[in-house]
């Protein structure tokens, strides 16, 4: 990976776990299907989908992320210029058959998943050996929720990925004016204070890296890398909550700021609950943010 050493220690030294890429593209594929929730937090669904005699092709992966929006996933084992091409067909494709994945849905995750499916937001990750910075560009070019991935395994039992590019679907033009009319929109229904506040924490979650997407849901807005890091729900009366992807068990839980919520019911992911009420409380949350922005 890019810039990354990799060094096992012992008492004698060090040694250098030297990156390698995988034997065959089939390798990558096999080992993400198999644990894709975990990699990339999404649902894994259907491998070497067929897209019907007119397209001719197969889908290397199709899944469901964690705001439910459709996600292909194409592999490449090293640097294959076609890979975004490829994957951007099967997007076409995709968004044009929505009866059928979303049948496929329902045979895989049930009825409920089904009928939740974000059609706002589908997405591509392409997952290969590397990438050139023409891919990187080109991926901003599209109105399309785009992941560049690189990955290298090291030794035997090590994978690591490295995300090179990450785009949402337009977001980053119209992020400004969206921001003002989801704005405007809290003020006349929640107060003012409250509506200002949910723009802090906007500010502040998308300002923690440059890879920083937001995915608009009906109940909640999803802040994500390639994982959901953090969730913001709409404004209560008095506070807002955000639900971050740490283990409450490594928090200092304080009564009426941060709670487990691990095993209970809410909308958005993520197991701790932060309760927001003033900006000072937002200052308070930004070593949380940065936390959950990390480990995602």
């Amino acid at each position: 990976m890019s810039g990354l050493k990799l060094f096992h220690t012992t008492t004698s030294g060090v040694t250098e776990v030297v990156p390698r890429l995988a034997e065959v593209e089939a390798d990558v594929q096999g080992l993400v299907e198999a644990h894709m929730e975990t990699l990339l937090g999404v649902r894994f669904l259907a491998s070497e989908y067929g897209t019907g005699p007119v397209h001719g092709g197969r889908i290397d992966s199709l899944g469901l992320d964690e705001n439910g929006s459709p996600v292909i996933v194409e592999y490449k084992r090293g640097i294959d210029a076609g890979v975004i091409n490829q994957g951007l067909f099967y997007l076409s494709w995709l968004t044009d058959h929505r009866a059928e994945f979303e049948h496929l849905v329902r045979d895989q995750l049930g009825s409920t998943a089904a009928s939740q499916v974000l059609w706002s937001g589908p997405r591509l990750i392409c997952i290969a050996g590397d990438f050139t910075r023409y891919d990187a560009h080109a991926v901003c070019e599209h109105r399309r929720s785009i992941d560049l991935v690189r990955y290298r395994f090291f030794g035997t039992d090590l994978i690591g990925l490295e995300t090179v590019a990450s785009v949402s679907g337009g977001i980053r033009v119209i992020r400004r004016a969206r921001r003002q009319k989801v704005a405007r929109a809290a003020a006349a229904v929640q107060g003012a204070s409250m509506a200002q506040l949910a723009d802090t924490v906007d500010e502040a979650l998308l300002g923690l890296g440059d890879g920083v997407n937001r995915v608009e849901h009906k109940q909640y807005r999803a802040y994500q890398r390639l994982r959901n890091f953090a969730c913001l729900c709409s404004p209560q009366r008095s506070k807002l909550l955000v639900y971050l992807k740490l283990d409450p068990r490594d928090v200092d839980l304080v009564l009426g700021f941060t709670r487990d919520v691990s095993g209970l019911g809410h909308h958005g992911t993520g197991d701790l609950e932060v309760q927001l009420r003033t900006p000072k409380d937002v200052e308070r949350a930004q070593d949380l943010f940065r936390a959950s922005y990390a480990a995602g």
